[in-house]
């Protein structure tokens, strides 16, 4: 679930997961990892004493070891007298941590929901003192990030909070994998004299938010040759109570509703007359994303998931309903409607897919059965090669549903496949990749 900062082909090496191998992937995680014996009584001592100590102080402890292996001959040189003052410095500091605590003092951290992948996530950070003395000089030290993120700005800090005061700084970071996200809590600690360490620090909650695929924009998407249409227009997907029209008046048959009787009108024509609603019409469409990615690039393949998110936002502005089915076993369908949560709930549905056996190895339209009636017409979307999706989708078009087939490759390469009565598009990856860099519109 890489996004496109880190491209390359499934089952390629990536150095920066293997360099937190050993480092549990989720917050619950490295809390049992903490809460067992060793964690506390050997690791835990040595992570809080190097924790503690500032960015100054960890580059007085490198030239201490530096100068511990220079002065190791003691009777040739008197270097060993360095290692013993950076040693005492930073003995002295950490020794200094517990007079150094804060009272009355909370700490809380907002973030956002949701952030796209690769864009820059802000974390508002707030102090409040309720207490009666003032602090300076206070370090706000940030968690741990997972191996797809990455800090983008030096650590803040605090230069004065006064009792009854608030104090607001700013953290931002950038993730690159799609799916949840629990950071461990940020902490305050208020400085040491000797500038080397921080005392006892306040922290605050975890933070969660969830990385989403970015969405490609959309700003032209034809329609399949063929909508299933019925009589008075597109299929009827939803009743819109506050949206019905007045046709016109028409004598009175069996079955009528008497809150419809025009009293005008069946004074006039001297016989009862009711009037006659237009109703709104919405067309539904499916979007059926295609999680295959065995055959193709990581880059082609994040960049499907961008560009499904993309017709799925573009489809949600017109006067559309669109249901998202996710292939692969255990598949669904994921209603949204047209609010803008139905945006977040796709976005959230895409954020988890990974790669598995595609929509039409799993599930066959006949399988569907009386769900493929609702719909006008249909799109899917992947980055695999044929396969068995030709023939998936021409038992959608014996259906009657039309349908269109949009695949993401890595170049343009070899003709697109035929599909007799569907329309097959061909986009590279690179060109969806910079859209969105660019937010430059793709016609489809």
């Amino acid at each position: 679930m890489r996004g496109f900062a880190r491209h390359g082909r499934r089952g390629q090496l990536n150095w920066s997961r293997l360099n937190h191998v050993l480092i549990p992937s989720t917050k619950d995680g490295r809390d049992r990892f903490r809460r067992n014996r060793f964690a506390r009584w050997v690791i835990g001592p040595v992570a809080r004493t190097w924790f503690s100590l500032t960015t100054e102080g960890r580059g007085l402890f490198g030239l201490a070891l530096l100068a511990s292996l220079v002065g190791l001959d003691v009777l040739h040189g008197q270097t060993y007298w360095l290692w013993a003052a950076c040693l005492s410095l930073l003995a002295a500091s950490v020794l200094a941590r517990p007079w150094m605590g804060l009272q009355e003092v909370s700490v809380q951290v907002d973030g956002p929901e949701r952030v796209a992948v690769g864009a820059p996530v802000h974390f508002q950070i707030k102090l409040t003192h309720q207490g009666f003395r003032d602090y300076t000089d206070l370090r706000v030290q940030r968690p741990f990030l997972p191996w797809d993120g990455t800090w983008l700005e030096s650590a803040p800090r605090v230069a004065r909070l006064r009792p009854g005061g608030q104090s607001h700084c700013r953290a931002t970071a950038r993730f690159l994998e799609r799916g949840p996200h629990h950071l461990d809590p940020f902490s305050v600690g208020a400085l040491v004299p000797l500038g080397l360490a921080v005392g006892p620090s306040l922290e605050s909650r975890g933070t969660r938010f969830m990385v989403v695929p970015p969405i490609a924009p959309v700003v032209e998407l034809e329609w399949p040759d063929r909508l299933r249409h019925q009589i008075g227009g597109v299929r009827l997907a939803s009743r819109t109570g506050e949206s019905l029209e007045l046709a016109g008046l028409r004598d009175w048959q069996q079955g009528d509703r008497l809150r419809d009787l025009s009293a005008r009108g069946s004074a006039r024509r001297g016989q009862p007359v009711v009037r006659e609603y237009q109703q709104e019409y919405f067309s539904r469409i499916a979007v059926f994303f295609d999680p295959d990615g065995r055959t193709a690039s990581e880059q082609a393949f994040e960049a499907s998931i961008a560009l499904t998110a993309g017709v799925i936002e573009f489809l949600m502005r017109g006067d559309s309903l669109v249901d998202l089915f996710i292939g692969g076993p255990g598949a669904g369908v994921v209603p949204l409607g047209r609010s803008r949560g139905g945006l977040d709930r796709a976005l959230d549905a895409l954020a988890g897919v990974r790669s598995r056996p595609a929509f039409c190895e799993t599930v066959k339209p006949s399988e569907l059965g009386n769900g493929l009636e609702a719909f006008s017409a249909a799109f899917l979307i992947g980055s695999a090669d044929g396969g068995g999706r030709s023939p998936w989708l021409e038992g959608l078009a014996r259906s009657g549903l039309g349908a269109r087939w949009i695949r993401v490759v890595d170049g343009l390469e070899g003709e697109a496949p035929s599909v007799p009565g569907l329309r097959v598009n061909r986009l590279t990856a690179h060109s969806v990749e910079a859209a969105i860099r660019s937010r430059s519109g793709l016609r489809l």
